[in-house]
């Protein structure tokens, strides 16, 4: 995010908690949702994500839900979530230096994400699963060190491509450093071997055992090996925006329909037409590719 921020979202346009479990039911009830993830921005931010996940908790089928979280008020919050339902978390983890995390976060937090780690792993939220997304210049030396820590803790690390979704529309691929590159640099520490590919599914993570197993790490490789043929994804923002791809510029509004009165079958036929209307790719290699005006922090990973 930019150094001065992003403009908060208007406490009337985002979605009420009762509207967020309304819609989530919708889907599982009539499109055939299994799992859901709260991400953000910071979920952990949102006073009623505890009611909001034991709400979805109790919907049949029963959801498997997770949390992607920068993992700040995690150890506050994690024996809570449990409790509710959650079934894991993701925190996102970019450096082992405080000083580097201070750079990249502007924030003096290192200690409460480890602690949020802890705390998660404690009340039960497994796997947990560490994000690193490694920048030139900056953090890229450290991916066989937060390899090694995510295994001597039991968590399982994920890097992840630098994407096109920056606020400041800044991103560079030359600079990016690729999952070609993350894969040589832990190879010079571990031995990896690929699992095979039908384990994958509609997983973004290509996922390989270290050392023989049972522990493994996963490389999210969405600009040089896109999944989008495999992609089952669907987006809702927080706002009521319903997004068929992270690298949508087009969006459906469902907060409207639902505001308007419109119902339950309404809404899923909306919901339907937007994800029908999915792309075959992200297009993230044609040269006229544009990002959407949306940045992560304002769509959800």
């Amino acid at each position: 995010m930019p150094e001065a921020g992003l403009d908060w979202l208007p406490k009337a346009q985002a979605l009420t908690d009762d509207e967020v479990v309304r819609l989530v039911r919708i889907a599982v009830e009539s499109l055939g949702v299994r799992e859901v993830r709260f991400t953000g921005g910071e979920p952990l931010v949102r006073p009623g994500l505890a009611a909001i996940v034991e709400a979805c908790a109790g919907l049949e089928p029963r959801p498997e839900m997770s949390l992607t979280t920068n993992g700040i008020l995690l150890g506050r919050s994690a024996a809570a979530l449990r409790e509710a339902g959650l079934a894991r978390v993701n925190v996102s983890l970019d450096t082992l230096d405080p000083e580097t995390f201070r750079t990249l976060t502007r924030r003096d937090r290192h200690a409460d994400v480890l602690a949020g780690l802890a705390a998660a792993a404690a009340a039960g939220l497994a796997p947990v699963k560490l994000n690193a997304v490694l920048m030139r210049g900056v953090n890229d030396a450290e991916a066989p060190d937060l390899l090694a820590w995510a295994l001597e803790h039991g968590y399982e690390m994920r890097f992840i491509e630098q994407m096109p979704l920056d606020a400041q529309h800044g991103w560079d691929r030359s600079s990016m450093v690729t999952a070609e590159e993350i894969l040589e640099r832990l190879g010079e520490r571990f031995a990896l071997t690929p699992e095979p590919a039908d384990a994958r599914g509609a997983a973004p993570a290509e996922r390989w055992l270290v050392d023989g197993g049972p522990a493994r790490v996963g490389v999210i490789a969405s600009v040089t090996r896109p999944f989008c043929r495999a992609c089952d994804r669907t987006r809702l923002t927080a706002d009521g925006q319903v997004r068929n791809c992270l690298f949508a510029r087009e969006e459906t509004d469902l907060r409207g329909a639902l505001r308007a009165g419109a119902s339950d079958e309404e809404v899923a036929e909306l919901w339907r037409a937007a994800m029908w209307g999915k792309k075959a790719g992200a297009g993230i290699d044609d040269p006229e590719f544009l990002q959407p005006s949306r940045p992560m922090s304002a769509i959800g990973g």
